[in-house]
């Protein structure tokens, strides 16, 4: 098999193992909740802690990876993963699950920058557009899979089950990765900045906490405001110390560049939504509409299927025509499809209240991942593709994050009818903005000439 086409299976599984969960996660909460407790909390913890860990850490790993390789990077975690995996799966209450979450997420955080850096890394850039809308598509798959998978799973055996299965694809990568050989750590590596990780941590820690336990304990309470001031403190401190190491975890500098700052900012939005508007449908088809897990997996497959086989050819047309476009119409696109999910009543009518918004939503972001992660890759220099990879990842899961810490905040303790609908109109003004700053600050590429173009004229 070609080096080009084993790498990018493996980044493409590597990553499909990091994304299922999030995809299996969501349709498993009620049963979670069910057996451990917790109420809405536990179930935004589940999510959280994963996020809060991989969104804070993943930059940390984008530099391990430009600097120790990515190969190596890449197998410490996996096998990291499958520790937290059985952990997860033999949680006997609440608190060790989300623990087992936290170190989950630590793990995964080592396993998406390096696979996108290992393609940058592979692939000469006339074919980067093309591989990363493959990985992209392909890796979608672990959403179209996981929902089903998931909800399957729950409904005959238990939630417990879902990361049982994560086994399975770490050891098809870990054998399939021994072809790869192993890389040699960079002779002129940095330092790595620690001291920014670990304010990143207590920065995103101490806010989240603070969004998640309000709804219990109320916003006066100390065990909300301490927290909260000292994750705001801890980040202001965060941004300082990056303007000021000798070897930040968060280049600043990387941001003078147009596209990899509007992209990120774009990012921010875009992802924001798509966690929240996620989040939300799948809560409230099980909780509300009565659902089963598997039929809630069903119900939100036409976006992943949308993104898997449209994903790798918006990609093609995004290196032909330049990204601004898809990036302004594909967002504004998915929030006219959440809006239109507006028309849902207590009586939960899915074919002709959910459905045809879910369609255009999964249209819309089918033109838009794709372009997105080729702008902001492409505007980073290969040799600090890692570390690209890795704010961008990190922007995209703190997006999550945030977004679903704050949903107590947009609808409440329960996702009725009304409070679905403030957490789509909520996502539908954020996918309105990573529109509207895709437009004003995405510039597309110089084309390189055709040959017949750069030949001089003849007399």
């Amino acid at each position: 098999m070609e080096r080009r086409t084993r790498v990018l299976v493996v980044a493409i599984v590597v990553s499909f193992i990091a994304f299922l969960d999030g995809a299996v996660i969501n349709v498993a909460l009620p049963s979670i909740e069910a057996e451990l407790g917790g109420g809405l909390a536990l179930q935004q913890w589940a999510v959280d802690a994963y996020l809060l860990t991989l969104g804070s850490l993943i930059l940390l790993a984008g530099s391990l990876s430009d600097s120790f390789g990515r190969l190596r990077i890449i197998r410490i975690g996996l096998y990291g993963f499958a520790a937290t995996s059985v952990l997860c799966a033999m949680a006997p209450d609440g608190l060790v699950f989300v623990i087992g979450r936290a170190l989950q997420g630590a793990a995964g955080a080592l396993l998406v920058p390096s696979s996108l850096a290992l393609i940058i890394a592979t692939f000469p850039a006339a074919a980067q557009g093309k591989a990363i809308g493959r990985w992209t598509a392909w890796t979608t798959a672990a959403f179209l899979i996981g929902p089903l998978l998931g909800g399957a799973l729950v409904d005959l055996v238990s939630w417990r089950l879902v990361f049982w299965i994560n086994l399975v694809p770490i050891a098809f990568a870990l054998v399939f990765m021994r072809a790869l050989g192993r890389d040699e750590p960079n002779p002129a590596r940095e330092r790595i900045d620690w001291l920014g990780a670990g304010l990143g941590v207590v920065g995103l820690g101490g806010t989240v906490f603070a969004l998640i336990e309000q709804g219990r304990f109320g916003w006066s309470s100390p065990v909300v405001f301490v927290p909260l001031v000292v994750g705001i403190v801890a980040f202001a401190v965060f941004l300082w110390w990056e303007r000021r190491a000798p070897q930040p975890m968060l280049p600043l500098s990387l941001f003078r560049a147009r596209n990899f700052a509007a992209g990120n900012l774009a990012t921010l939005f875009i992802y924001a939504a798509l966690s929240l508007g996620t989040f939300a449908i799948a809560i409230f088809l099980q909780e509300f509409a009565g659902f089963s897990a598997t039929l809630a997996g069903l119900a939100t497959l036409p976006p992943t299927i949308m993104i898997v086989f449209l994903g790798s050819w918006f990609g093609g047309l995004s290196s032909r025509f330049g990204p601004r476009i898809f990036m302004t119409f594909g967002p504004l696109t998915a929030a006219i499809g959440y809006l239109l999910t507006l028309t849902v009543t207590d009586d939960v009518a899915y074919w002709t209240q959910l459905l045809p918004g879910i369609v255009v939503m999964g249209l819309g972001m089918a033109m838009t991942v794709a372009p997105l992660t080729s702008a902001i890759l492409g505007a980073v220099d290969p040799a600090r593709a890692g570390i690209g990879s890795a704010v961008n990842n990190a922007v995209a899961r703190i997006a999550g994050l945030v977004a679903i810490a704050s949903i107590g905040v947009i609808v409440g303790t329960r996702l009725d009818v009304e409070g679905f609908h403030r957490a789509a109109i909520a996502t539908a003004a954020f996918l309105v903005i990573g529109g509207v700053v895709s437009w004003i600050g995405i510039r597309n590429p110089a084309r390189a000439p055709m040959p017949s173009e750069a030949a001089p004229a003849r007399d």
